[in-house]
């Protein structure tokens, strides 16, 4: 707009440059005031966020509530409509003033950044928007309480809930309602909620085996991260999820009997490629098994997992007899903070999926590695790799190559090991080393 009175003119005359509006500390009541003006009729983005630490008791109210008075006119014409607060009395406040019809909405994202703040606020501001959201697709709330409106969360393609604790938190039920009401869903993520009860669980279970299972033919994304072990493990016993392809499990305790399921779904149809399981425990045994069956596994990510073991690494270095590769297309490893593996096992990893063979030696290549240090084992990896080419290949999927490791927290790995593991493997990450003030001495 600076440079000529032309350029400036062409810029106000496009609404849709100005379709962005956002209320913050950063942000003041009169440029959203100008950027309303020249958005004219097109739909609008809206974002109004003031985080905790602009909360000054009534200071942050009033200036939410001027900002919802000033929007309140162009809420009709809201593509997006994105609200943070530190309080659920600053969100009822604001939503109060949510009630004009929305007919272009299609993204909605409420969070309370207090959320184990008790307060009288605890009955819903409903229904927002008249009820009349027909292109809502994707809703992100956080301690927000909408008291599991089926009307809110129907229909749609994206839904992540977090941050209810105690008595607010979601029961299983009513989970499987919400997510009967949504068979396009492509993406769930549950984060931070109090554990429903075991002894409902136990009940509950045996209710369930005769309902009807929830099909979910679109969902290919889906994360649990500290949502209660056994709400998880309710829910994936009562969910059909054929099309599956990233999954995350963090904080969840014992995973082994989710594990279970997940190995029941991938009879018919579970083509994963990324999976993450961070601070969790699990039978290593049954979790091989798994991963037999997850023939199209990229990604594999186990962050501060204390069960993984040597055990491991060989089956997906070894394969048995006549058996095919376990995870052939395994191209990512995350081993991040598992202290329990051990370097021989990691080395003939690595080596394996090189060549496509398991690490075994013949005499004199046996005695060369066992003699050799770190260098002269590269020297032997690579007569390996060379004899491998001059044997027939088998019919089976041979692996492929790993491109990325990461041994970060994994003190057992020494700085020569790393530098081994970098001659065969592009990305490497680890802990780098520390100089006399504490710099990154290894790159």
């Amino acid at each position: 707009m600076l440079v000529c009175r032309y350029w400036r003119d062409v810029a106000i005359d496009t609404p849709e440059l100005w379709a962005d509006i956002c209320v913050s500390p950063h942000d003041s009541l009169e440029k959203a005031h100008r950027k309303l003006a020249r958005s004219k009729s097109v739909p609008l983005d809206i974002t109004i966020n003031f985080t905790p630490r602009v909360d000054n008791s009534s200071g942050a109210m009033e200036s939410i509530i001027h900002a919802m008075d000033l929007i309140r006119p162009a809420l009709w014409r809201a593509r997006s409509f994105r609200l943070s607060v530190p309080n659920k009395p600053q969100a009822h406040a604001a939503l109060l003033r949510c009630r004009e019809e929305a007919p272009y909405l299609e993204s909605l994202c409420i969070r309370v950044f207090h959320s184990m703040q008790e307060d009288h606020y605890s009955s819903p501001c409903l229904p927002l928007f008249k009820g009349h959201t027909p292109r809502l697709r994707s809703c992100s709330f956080t301690s927000f309480n909408f008291n599991w409106d089926r009307r809110v969360v129907s229909n749609l393609r994206v839904l992540q809930l977090g941050g209810y604790w105690n008595g607010s938190s979601p029961s299983v039920d009513t989970l499987l309602d919400i997510l009967r009401g949504c068979p396009g869903l492509e993406e769930l993520a549950l984060r931070n909620m109090s554990d429903v009860d075991p002894e409902t669980c136990v009940s509950l279970e045996h209710e369930f085996m005769s309902t009807k299972v929830v099909k979910l033919p679109k969902l290919t994304k889906a994360s649990f991260y500290y949502a209660g072990i056994m709400r998880t493990r309710m829910l994936l016993s009562q969910i059909s999820f054929p099309a599956l392809e990233s999954l995350d499990f963090c904080y969840l305790d014992n995973l082994t009997p989710v594990l279970e399921h997940l190995r029941q779904q991938s009879l018919t149809s579970l083509p994963l490629k990324y999976l993450r399981i961070e601070s969790s425990f699990l039978n290593e045994p049954k979790f091989i098994m798994l991963l037999r069956r997850l023939t199209s596994l990229v990604t594999l990510e186990l962050v501060d997992v204390e069960d993984v073991t040597c055990f491991l690494l060989k089956n997906l270095s070894s394969p048995p007899v006549a058996h095919p590769w376990v995870c052939p297309k395994l191209d990512r490893l995350n081993l991040d903070g598992c202290t329990a593996l051990e370097w021989d096992a990691l080395r003939g990893l690595v080596e394996s999926r090189l060549s496509g063979r398991p690490p075994q030696l013949s005499s004199a290549s046996a005695a060369v590695a066992s003699r050799s240090s770190f260098v002269s084992t590269a020297s032997a990896s690579a007569h390996i790799h060379a004899l491998s080419l001059s044997r027939p290949a088998t019919p089976t999927m041979q692996p492929c190559r790993l491109s990325s490791i990461d041994v970060t927290r994994c003190h057992q790995i020494s700085k020569e090991m790393v530098q081994w593991l970098k001659m065969y493997v592009r990305d490497v990450r680890c802990e780098p080393a520390k100089g006399i003030w504490g710099e990154s001495i290894l790159p």
